[in-house]
C-alpha cells in the first residue's frame, strides 16, 4: 500500500529530478497484411495500423492527467516490413514507408518503427530491396525509424550487411544533409536485437510476439544521480543497493502505467524496459550518475567497472519489481542526447574507443555518435563490425547508430533539437579498414552459440 511518504517522493521525482514514462510503445503485427499486390498490402497495413492505435495518443494522454506521470512519447512498433514487402511483386519498399508514414500522421504517434530487415545469417527475399531503400524512406518521411539486425550470437556476423550498412549510413546522411543528417538518427544496426524493445530507433515488433501489445520504456538517469547524491560516502555495495533500490520505484512506475494502458485499450501488457535513457535537460545523464560515484569526469579510468555496476543493478532493481521486464532495460550511454557524455567528449575525457570499451557493460552501445562529414563507408562498416563483435561474444544486444555529419569536422557541433540535443562530431582513426570489410562473408558464431 503507498503510503503518503511514498507519494510525495514520485511528485519530487517527477518534478525535479526529470523522471518520466518515456515512451508507451503498441507493438502491431502486420503479417496478415501480406499481399502480392503491393498496393492492397500498403492499404492493409494503413487499415491495421489506424485501428488497432486510433486511441493510443488519447489514452496516453488520459493516463498522464489521471497518474500525474509525464508520457513524453506514444510510439508503434510494426513486423519488419522486408517480411511483409517480400511477397510483393513490385520491388519498391518505400511505399510501405510512406503508408507507415500516413498512419503515425492519422494516429497522432511520435514515431513508428520497424522499417527493418533481420539478415544476420544472410539475405532473404525483400531484405536487399528494403535497405537499400532505407536513405530514400528516411529522407522523404517524418517519423519513421528504421534497423537491420546484422548479427546475434547463434549466427554469427554477416560480414556482407555490415559491408552495405556502412554505405547506407552514409548515404541516409548525404540524403539528410539539409535536415541536420537526421536520416542515420533514425537508424539502428543491431546484434542480437530484441523483439519487445519499446525505444526508437529500434524498435520493431517481432514474429514471435502477440498480434497486438503494448511495451512501456521508464526513464530515470536524474532520479538515479540524486539518490547516489545524497549519499556521497557510501561504499561502492551500498550505491548499488541504493540504485537497486530507486530501479525497483521506477520500474513499480512503469508497471502501472503499462496494465493502465492494456486495460484501456483492451490489448495485452507486455513488458516494462527499465532503460536510464538520459535527455539533454539539466541533471537527466548517465555520465553524471557516475561521475557521483567518484570519477572526475566521465571517459577517465574507472568509467567501465562503474557502468557495470549501474547497469547490473538498474536490472536487479527492475526484476525485483516486475515479472515483465524486458527490451533493453538497462543504461543507455548516448553523446548527443547526454549533457554529461557531451561535457566529457568536449574535456577529452571520453573517445570513441573508451565508449566502445563501455558498451561491453551497458545495454545498447555506440549510440548518437557524431562523426566527421568524409568518414569513409567502409570505415563506418569496421565500426559495426566492431561492435557487433561485442555483442556476439558476450550474447548482448548491441548496436550502433553513427551520423556523419556532412560538411562538419572533428570539434564541431551538430544540433538536432529535442530529445535528440546535440553532438560534438569524435576523432576516428584515419587508417584503412577497406580490405578487411571488402573481404564479405560471415563471422562464424562462436562457442557460446553452441547451448544445445
Amino acid at each position: 500500500m503507498l503510503n503518503v511518504y511514498d507519494i510525495l517522493e514520485t511528485i519530487r521525482m517527477i518534478q525535479d529530478e526529470c523522471l518520466d514514462i518515456r515512451t508507451i510503445t503498441m507493438g502491431i503485427s502486420l503479417l496478415d497484411c501480406i499481399d502480392s499486390d503491393i498496393d492492397r498490402a500498403c492499404e492493409k497495413v494503413y487499415e491495421k495500423i489506424t485501428s488497432k492505435a486510433r486511441n493510443l495518443v488519447a489514452v496516453g494522454e488520459k493516463i498522464e492527467k489521471e497518474y500525474g506521470i509525464p508520457i513524453i512519447h506514444k510510439r508503434i512498433s510494426v513486423t519488419p516490413i522486408a517480411i511483409v514487402s517480400a511477397a510483393c511483386k513490385e520491388k519498391n519498399p518505400v511505399k510501405f514507408a510512406l503508408t507507415l508514414q500516413r498512419a503515425a500522421d492519422t494516429c497522432g504517434v511520435n514515431f513508428i518503427g520497424g522499417y527493418s530487415a533481420l539478415v544476420q545469417k544472410g539475405f532473404s527475399a525483400g531484405d536487399i530491396e528494403l535497405i537499400r531503400s532505407i536513405p530514400e524512406a528516411l529522407a522523404c518521411t517524418e517519423n519513421i525509424c528504421s534497423s537491420v539486425n546484422i548479427g546475434s550470437t547463434k549466427a554469427g556476423i554477416n560480414m556482407d550487411a555490415v559491408k552495405l550498412m556502412g554505405e547506407i549510413v552514409k548515404e541516409s546522411a548525404e540524403k539528410t544533409a539539409d535536415k541536420q543528417c537526421i536520416g542515420p538518427a533514425k537508424l539502428v544496426v543491431f546484434c542480437n536485437a530484441p523483439e519487445d524493445n519499446p525505444f526508437m530507433a529500434g524498435a520493431f515488433h517481432g514474429t514471435g510476439e502477440p498480434d497486438c501489445v503494448i511495451n512501456v520504456g521508464v526513464s530515470g538517469p536524474g532520479v538515479v544521480r540524486a539518490a547516489v547524491q545524497k549519499n556521497p560516502d557510501a561504499k561502492i555495495n551500498e550505491i548499488a543497493e541504493i540504485i537497486k533500490k530507486t530501479a525497483f520505484k521506477i520500474t513499480r512506475m512503469g508497471q502501472l502505467v503499462g496494465s493502465r494502458a492494456s486495460e484501456m485499450l483492451g490489448v495485452p501488457f507486455g513488458i516494462v524496459d527499465l532503460s536510464l535513457a538520459p535527455t539533454p535537460a539539466v541533471g537527466d545523464s548517465v555520465a553524471y550518475i557516475l561521475e557521483e560515484m567518484g570519477l572526475e569526469k566521465c571517459g577517465t579510468h574507472g568509467t567501465t567497472a562503474c557502468l557495470a555496476m549501474l547497469n547490473d543493478a538498474v536490472k536487479k532493481g527492475g526484476v525485483m519489481a516486475s515479472s515483465t521486464v524486458g527490451g533493453l532495460s538497462g543504461a543507455f550511454i548516448p553523446v548527443s542526447e547526454d549533457a554529461g557524455m557531451i561535457d566529457a567528449v568536449r574535456d577529452g575525457a571520453l573517445a570513441l574507443e573508451k565508449l566502445e570499451a563501455m558498451t561491453s557493460v551497458c545495454s545498447v552501445g555506440l549510440d548518437m555518435i557524431v562523426v566527421p562529414g568524409d568518414v569513409s563507408a567502409s570505415t563506418i562498416s569496421a565500426i559495426i563490425a566492431d561492435e557487433a563483435a561485442i555483442g556476439m561474444v558476450n550474447s548482448k544486444t548491441t548496436a550502433v547508430r553513427l551520423i556523419p555529419a556532412i560538411g562538419k569536422k572533428e570539434g564541431d557541433m551538430l544540433e538536432f533539437g529535442g530529445l535528440l540535443g546535440s553532438g560534438p562530431v569524435m576523432k576516428i582513426s584515419s587508417k584503412s579498414s577497406e580490405k578487411f570489410i571488402s573481404r564479405g562473408g560471415r563471422i562464424p558464431a562462436p562457442m557460446q552459440s553452441l547451448k544445445n
